[in-house]
């Protein structure tokens, strides 16, 4: 068969193949448009799931007689004035959208450039044929009968219940992108102008976040020092800046629906971010239950390819390991501020419902301005228990002052729990999850034990698995293992951790193929994690162990000056509080 050259309607239905994937897509790229044409309100009516209708109506600049006629031809756009597709400051840029969505739909634009005292127009974008019209101001984009002149893709759509949750998720990923933005779908998801961050996120991730999330303080990376501020004006010299919101590590959803990302306020899902996310919550949470969170990252446009796939959900960066790097300490940061520093309410409800905080304000805050993770150093605990056989020294007198954020111990119940008053309520601690906590965090302050080999332990790889293995190679040496290319299809391991009997060979080819498939590996660090708390597990309070005043009262000292001190290392909650008036309530006072 000759080569030809394919007609323009093929090329478009061709590229609406990569483009247009289903109806959200459409209603994705739209909106976009709109917020790059100025809009600061939006609204969208569908029907069907978007097979019969999406109609798009926005309050932006409007088009011209000469654009609207350009606007449905291939590669035609208004977003590169330079051409330079490494410094893209819009959501769009590709001129795709628009050709690729009429050719496989019927869809009509009506429009005006009400700043130029033009008149309404409207244009059907089978015909290409412009008339007059009444429109006011902005755009409508009227799409109907998506897919109906292929067939073939149409059979491929899920149910219309299915293909409507896909437009709501699109929905709401843009409207966390833009709060300044007012979005409403089918008169029934309303997300007002202006609307307050904490509003918009309580409204997109449900009732259940109220008070539960905590905010990240602009972050900064300048010249290589990270500082934390609350300066919303970017700092010229900046490198990357992150900011948003994360849940605290009892809030977990069983998947990552509630993971939201943004890189220069662009939504997308790229496994260098969402590896970072993992990481940071290691140790407060299993590998099994996701964080929610709106994670905002910010850095110069030529540091980030945008440019990667049609859809623009995914992005490739400069150097990935130190946005990573970044990511992790700025989040472990947030995470670790020490209970004496919080000022947080919960209430439990009656019959064991999940206790939820209640507090003045929706946020609580990460650290101050100048501070980091070395000024919330853990505490040494006092000697009132033995790490070396978990049991408490009886002969210790520690003075019951109450003066902490958990109060004063009254006494304890079941071997299990501590029970305390603060000015809030009563307070209950579950000893063990406490110490366990402590524990963990003393350990995870010391130096990793490294045992220098004397004859080097070399393992054979794939000559792909040795290049991947060495691209992380000084993320392994942080976690103690330090070890070099030995030929072309060999790792030699010249140092690892002390006492750690592990198939390295299983581990090196296990970490080869994570760092192919997503650009990291934390499969050491992981295991790290699992042995120092297991290590913290066997070597702390045990449920059923008496504890006197004295011991009690250390322990809520020590758990309140301790990093992470609201769960423990399986994520299970360390303390809870109820309020007095909760408390008047059970017995109708």
């Amino acid at each position: 068969m000759p080569i030809r050259v394919l007609p323009d309607d093929l090329i478009n239905q061709i590229a609406a193949g990569e483009v247009v994937e289903r109806p959200a897509s459409v209603v994705k790229e739209l909106i976009e448009n709109a917020l790059d044409a100025g809009a600061d309100q939006i609204v969208i009516d569908v029907a069907d799931g978007g097979r019969t209708l999406i109609n798009i109506i926005d309050n932006g600049g409007g088009m011209s007689r000469e654009d609207l006629a350009r606007c449905i031809m291939r590669h035609a756009t208004s977003k590169l004035d330079t051409g330079d597709l490494l410094n893209i400051t819009t959501m769009g840029f590709r001129g795709e959208a628009l050709p690729s969505i009429a050719s496989v739909s019927d869809m009509t634009i009506d429009t005006r450039k009400a700043k130029d005292g033009a008149s309404g127009l409207s244009l059907n974008c089978s015909t290409g044929e412009i008339k007059p019209s009444a429109w006011e101001s902005g755009t409508r984009v009227r799409v109907e009968n998506l897919f109906s002149k292929t067939p073939a893709r149409l059979k491929f759509l899920r149910s219309d219940r299915a293909e409507m949750m896909g437009i709501v998720d699109a929905v709401k990923r843009l409207a966390l992108s833009r709060p300044d933005v007012g979005f409403i779908l089918n008169n029934k998801w309303r997300f007002p102008k202006g609307q307050p961050m904490a509003e918009r996120i309580v409204a997109i991730m449900g009732d259940d976040v109220q008070g539960r999330m905590i905010e990240l303080r602009y972050s900064d990376m300048v010249f290589g020092i990270r500082s934390v501020s609350q300066n919303r004006i970017p700092n010229p010299n900046t490198e990357y800046r992150l900011f948003g919101f994360i849940s605290e590590p009892t809030l977990r959803r069983a998947g990552s629906v509630d993971q939201y990302l943004f890189v220069n306020g662009r939504p997308v899902k790229d496994k260098v971010l969402v590896g970072a996310l993992r990481a940071a919550y290691a140790d407060v949470m299993s590998t099994r239950e996701f964080p929610l969170c709106a994670l905002y990252l910010e850095l110069p446009p030529r540091e980030v390819d945008v440019n990667v796939s049609p859809a623009k959900t995914e992005v490739h960066f400069l150097e990935p390991a130190r946005i990573r790097s970044f990511i992790i300490r700025t989040l472990r940061d947030a995470l670790a501020v020490p209970l004496a520093r919080q000022v947080e309410e919960r209430r439990v409800q009656s019959a064991g419902e999940i206790a939820q905080h209640l507090k003045s304000s929706f946020l609580f805050t990460a650290p101050s301005a100048g501070e980091s993770v070395a000024t919330h150093s853990v505490r040494e605990p006092v000697k009132n228990y033995d790490l070396s056989n978990s049991v408490p020294n009886t002969e210790c007198r520690i003075p019951n002052t109450g003066q902490g954020p958990l109060g004063r111990v009254i006494g304890q119940i079941g071997n299990k729990y501590i029970i305390a008053e603060n000015h809030a309520g009563l307070v209950v601690v579950d000893q063990h999850a406490a110490h366990e906590r402590i524990t963990y965090e003393r350990l995870r302050s010391r130096e990793i034990n490294r045992q220098p080999l004397l004859v080097p332990l070399v393992v054979k790889l794939k000559p792909e698995e040795v290049a991947a293995v060495i691209e992380v190679a000084e993320e392994l040496t942080n976690s103690g293992l330090k070890l070099d290319v030995f030929g072309e299809d060999a790792i030699a391991i010249y140092e690892k951790p002390a006492d750690w009997d592990l198939d390295w060979a299983a581990m090196l080819r296990d970490i080869a193929a994570e760092v192919r498939a997503t650009g990291h590996s934390s499969k050491l660090s992981e295991k790290l994690h699992l042995k120092l708390a297991g290590h913290a597990c066997h070597h702390s309070v045990r449920a059923g162990q008496r504890l006197d005043m004295a011991q009690m009262d250390a322990l809520l000292r020590d758990i309140e000056a301790t990093e992470r001190a609201g769960q423990c290392n399986h994520g299970r909650p360390v303390y809870k509080v109820i309020p007095f008036r909760e408390l008047d309530g059970w017995f109708e006072r």
